[in-house]
């Protein structure tokens, strides 16, 4: 019998109900001969993890791919040590009358359990009392099956949490993936790989982490809730302070509050920062996420697109090395083989003026374009006559070439419609023509990958808080990174002028008042703060579960995220009742 269609013991194929209630029938058997099914009373502190005994026995390692040890030298090596303790969830049994094989699975690994009648005694009738699912405390000598597994010869077993719910059976065809996220507990246990990537994340964070501390920056923490909307262009949460009768917006972003940390004179400063906007949920957006921000004196976005392409590679080099000390490293390979990027050459950095004149080329649409992007914006208020010539315009430049065809001009013409100045329409045509098309303008040296891409110079009127170029104040200091197609982090260069800054926030206001949603508010303290004196700055924005996607291959955030934002299940579309 396979170990995938092993069923609880003794059990044929029944309802879950039924199955759960034998599940309480042996928990009470456990009571009743005073034993508790949910004990609290384990040895943790004598145990050996899984990643340890293997570590250990490694020299008697035969077969890597398999793990098949030499008996003979696992019996020298384990020659004069103590019975070993293991504690971990039951995933597989088989058995033959008077012997039991078990997979036992920690957080560190799985290992076999070999359970005879001779050798485990008293404790052998316990496995009757045993399902799938239950955590188990066994103890016994480290040997080897006929086989050649590396296993632990069970002296004394004992049930320490009897699950009441089994697993879903074949629970890796499912084909709700609603229902995974939903229930993200038994997604861990039943699915590895799930699991393989929160221990990447973690290990993604830390490696930031390890970056930024080696560069002398300092971890900071700054307020979760905000009196005003500052720090990005997003739609925030509200609630509300009883005692103080205020109302407060759950961050969108720790930008400010960082750089007054810079007015007061630490000079490198980060945040690992846990962010709330108020948007709609695609593959690329959960409500709650988490962002690196990260503040330099003394330097420039130039500096950052520097420390970017350095970060991104230590990063991925530490989880290399943290998923390889975990015995992991076959999905790390994995997920290089399959990346359609590569980070091994130099980020393109490319103008967005000159990134969307590139998209045109390619896509045979003639620059006179950006001339008539007034022409072709569309609005419900908009002349028949108006928006006919525009029509005529599109349908042409649509015809240019399949590329071209497949340019959203729908959503771009709405787009433009809401446009007030030069600068957002660049914006909102690099948005459309270019930005889609990145992974194939930019290019390694073979042609085999797509190239991480910073789309620099961007207009001011689109980068509220960067400061203007000295060279061309219509532009920024600024860049976004582009990786696959996937924006991953956005910088600039800090504007540290305090009355450049007013101004720009009167403009927030007056387009807030003017109806727009994602908008800041006038914040009189930073431009105090501003007046007390910022230092030259560069500051760097990133989200962390976008950049967890892009190393670990996946496609949606909430593979990354261990429990995202959903519907009330009753509310969930299918859902009954």
């Amino acid at each position: 019998m396979s170990k995938d269609k092993q069923k609880d013991a003794g059990q044929k194929d029944v309802g879950e109900d039924a199955l759960i209630e034998i599940r309480r029938g042996k928990a009470a058997e456990l009571r009743g001969e005073g034993k508790n099914p949910f004990a609290n009373d384990v040895a943790g502190d004598e145990r050996t993890f899984v990643a340890q005994l293997r570590e250990a026995y490694a020299a008697a390692l035969t077969d890597a791919a398999e793990l098949r040890y030499d008996a003979e030298k696992v019996d020298e090596l384990a020659a004069g040590k103590q019975e070993v303790l293991v504690l971990g969830r039951l995933m597989a049994r088989r058995g033959f009358g008077k012997v039991a094989f078990m997979e036992l699975r920690d957080g560190s690994g799985t290992i076999q359990i070999f359970a005879k009648q001779d050798v485990l005694g008293d404790d052998f009738p316990v496995l009757a009392q045993v399902d799938i699912a239950d955590h188990l405390e066994v103890s016994g000598r480290v040997m080897v099956t006929k086989t050649g597994e590396l296993s632990v010869e069970a002296k004394r077993l004992r049930i320490l949490t009897k699950a009441l719910r089994p697993l879903p059976d074949k629970w890796h065809g499912l084909s709700d993936v609603d229902l995974r996220y939903r229930r993200r507990y038994v997604d861990l246990v039943a699915n590895p790989d799930v699991a393989v990537v929160m221990r990447a994340r973690t290990l993604i964070v830390h490696g930031l982490r390890d970056y930024l501390d080696g560069l002398g920056f300092m971890e900071v923490e700054t307020p979760t809730l905000h009196p005003l909307i500052g720090g990005a262009a997003a739609r925030p949460f509200e609630t509300h302070h009883n005692a103080l009768d205020m109302q407060l917006f759950m961050r969108i972003a720790p930008e400010l509050y960082l750089k007054r940390l810079l007015v007061g004179g630490f000079e490198r400063v980060y945040e690992l920062a846990r962010c709330f906007r108020n948007e709609g949920i695609s593959t690329r957006h959960n409500p709650e996420f988490t962002m690196l921000e990260f503040y330099r004196a003394y330097a420039t976005y130039e500096t950052l697109m520097e420390m970017t392409q350095d970060m991104f590679r230590h990063v991925d080099a530490y989880l290399q090395a943290g998923l390889e000390k975990l015995g992991l490293g076959a999905h790390y390979d994995k997920w290089v083989s399959e990346r359609k990027f590569t980070l091994s050459e130099p980020f393109a950095r490319v103008p967005m003026k000159q990134a969307v004149s590139r998209a045109c080329e390619a896509a045979g649409i003639p620059s006179e374009l950006m001339s008539q992007l007034e022409l072709i914006a569309v609005s419900d208020d908009l002349p028949a006559e108006a928006r006919a010539k525009g029509d005529d315009l599109i349908r042409d430049y649509a015809k240019r070439s399949e590329r071209a065809g497949n340019v959203d001009w729908k959503n771009l013409r709405k787009g433009l419609s809401v446009c007030e100045s030069d600068g957002e329409r660049l914006f909102a045509a690099y948005e459309y023509l270019a930005e889609p098309f990145l992974p194939e303008d930019y290019r390694s040296q073979d042609g085999s990958k797509s190239l991480p891409v910073f789309i620099i110079d961007y207009p001011f009127e689109v980068s509220p808080l960067a400061r203007r170029k000295d060279s061309e104040p219509t532009l920024t200091d600024r860049f976004e990174l582009f990786a696959e197609g996937r924006e991953i982090c956005n910088a600039f260069s800090e504007l540290n002028d305090p009355d450049d800054q007013a101004s720009r926030f009167r403009d927030q206001v007056a387009k807030k008042s003017r109806g727009a949603d994602e908008t800041m508010d006038y914040d009189e303290d930073y431009v105090r703060a501003l007046e007390h004196g910022m230092p030259p700055a560069a500051g760097f924005g990133m989200g962390v579960d976008r950049f967890t996607m892009l190393l670990t291959g996946m496609s949606s955030i909430r593979d990354v995220i261990a429990f995202p934002l959903m519907r009330p299940e009753a509310q969930a579309p299918g859902a009954k009742g």
